[in-house]
């Protein structure tokens, strides 16, 4: 790789927009891998623009930055993700949504059948417990997700 290819720390955050300190953290999460120098500095491949736009606009569209290092370790070492990456990283996305939506909906219709209806019966009750059998489960809500 020529020198010309090969950014600096600062090049890099002016080119996407980071703060040096949000690519250091970056980098020891493994998302990036600088070369470094004789003097121990660190270079980064242009690439790396890419790789980190990648890794913000999958964190705007609600990906965790463990689910993003997930998808990068995939790829072959270093590579930043293309359209047919792309393509399967959001069918994955898209399956794990439509998994949140029906548990919101199902949120949403036991809103409107059980949370303060006032039913009292025990027979139709989602929350009825008895002999306190989901302690065991330990603390927290759970049983209408």
């Amino acid at each position: 790789m020529r020198a010309s290819d090969l950014l600096t720390i600062g090049e890099l955050a002016r080119r996407t927009g980071l703060s040096v300190s949000a690519i250091r953290y970056y980098e020891e999460r493994g998302l990036v891998e600088p070369i470094r120098t004789g003097g121990n500095q660190r270079r980064f491949p242009r690439s790396d623009i890419r790789r980190l736009s990648f890794v913000l606009i999958a964190q705007q569209l609600g990906l965790s930055l463990g689910d993003i290092e997930e998808e990068l370790r995939r790829l072959p070492h270093g590579r930043t993700p293309d359209a047919r990456d792309w393509r399967r990283i959001s069918g994955r996305v898209r399956e794990a949504i439509d998994a949140k939506i029906a548990i919101l909906e199902k949120t949403r219709e036991d809103l409107d059948g059980c949370i303060g209806c006032g039913c009292l019966s025990l027979a139709r009750c989602k929350l009825y417990n008895p002999q306190d059998k989901w302690a065991a489960e330990g603390a927290g809500p759970r049983v209408l997700r």
